[in-house]
């Protein structure tokens, strides 16, 4: 057997094998709701065989959106929706995961073929957006307020009155989006965080948001069910967040009970000059799980389930989470297993494709 398809057990949960639907947002929602674009989106993965099916990011609140087009677990009406998506990808022998996520300054955006330019908060679809720092991502855009201390608590809640709907909803993993410049990544990086309260200033104090809101979302989030986080391992500029730092942080992470840490790169600085190659980011979450200790997800142009399969094979990681490949091929897993010699199982409705 492929080490690509053997189980991954984390905690109460077993993942059928180490391929796992990466975070790949739709911007195809209405005031945050799923619809049938979700359900075939996320379901024909869960149906071609990937080990965990995840949501694209998905908004703690309205003001926490990429954009107004994005998908949202703030309110109760939108559990119904997600509860049969939840289910669907469980029927069809997947792991259902959602990516819990507020963009901070990146948000109030149109959608990427829109153009993907900033909405000013006086205009019909726009709102003001909010960071760590009054630092906009891109100097031309609007300075983002300075979260306050009040706010930030408003966010701690926010997150985990959507730990609680992930969970109603049925989905048997979350992961906490501390990536790809989001808000959450704008604490961490020195680049983006000035602060000098106990939020900012050094790494201890840096990494205290995401920490503190580990410890809040982990009073409602079941103790037998796993929670992942992704970061970006390097801001890939100096001065930025590093891959030391990210093997530091994942230490700390392991302590307080996170998982498995989802390695991406970059995001949180416009114009950063990223050495794009097949699996470039792989050697981040080798790092962080060799030095660390704590299990890692890749991510990064994989491509070929000889690459995937030699990333689990070699210890570089213990889960492979692919993206663009999906959209190409939303069966990959079962190709995958064909082309390794797996013995995995098709559809009993596609057998006769084989």
């Amino acid at each position: 057997m492929p080490n690509l398809f053997s189980p991954l057990t984390i905690r109460s949960v077993e993942l059928k094998n180490r391929i796992a639907v990466s975070p790949m947002c739709q911007y195809s929602s209405e005031d945050g709701f799923a619809n049938d674009w979700h359900l075939v989106h996320l379901g024909s993965r869960a149906v071609g065989g990937a080990g965990l099916v995840m949501t694209e990011a998905t908004a703690v609140s309205p003001e926490g959106r990429i954009s107004p087009d994005d998908l949202g677990i703030w309110k109760d009406e939108h559990l119904v929706n997600l509860k049969r998506i939840a289910a669907f990808i469980e029927a069809h022998g997947a792991v259902p995961a959602m990516q819990l996520a507020h963009a901070g300054r990146k948000a109030s955006h149109n959608r990427p073929w829109d153009g993907g330019k900033f909405i000013a908060p006086d205009s019909e679809r726009g709102w003001e957006t909010v960071a760590p720092s009054p630092i906009p991502f891109i100097p031309a855009e609007p300075v983002p307020l300075e979260l306050t201390a009040e706010a930030i608590e408003k966010i701690f809640a926010d997150f985990v009155a959507a730990s609680r709907r992930a969970l109603e909803a049925g989905f048997k993993v979350i992961e906490l989006h501390a990536a790809h410049g989001y808000l959450v990544h704008e604490f961490l990086s020195p680049l983006s965080n000035h602060r000098t309260d106990h939020y900012g200033g050094s790494f201890e104090n840096r990494i205290r948001f995401l920490l503190e809101l580990i410890e809040r979302v982990q009073t409602v989030w079941p103790e037998d069910y796993p929670l992942f986080v992704r970061i970006s391992a390097t801001d890939w500029t100096e001065g930025g967040w590093t891959a030391d730092d990210s093997v530091a942080l994942s230490t700390v992470l392991k302590d307080k009970g996170v998982d498995l840490i989802d390695c991406s790169t970059g995001g949180n600085v416009a114009g950063a000059k990223i050495p794009l190659s097949p699996g470039y980011q792989v050697p981040f979450a080798e790092k962080v799980k060799k030095e660390s200790g704590i299990l890692t997800g890749a991510v990064g142009l994989i491509t070929t389930p000889e690459q995937a399969n030699e990333i689990v094979e070699s210890g570089q990681a213990d889960l492979v989470l692919l993206a663009r490949e999906f959209l190409r091929d939303p069966y990959f897993p079962l190709h995958a297993a064909q082309k390794l010699g797996a013995e995995t199982p098709w559809p009993s409705q596609y057998v006769r494709a084989k």
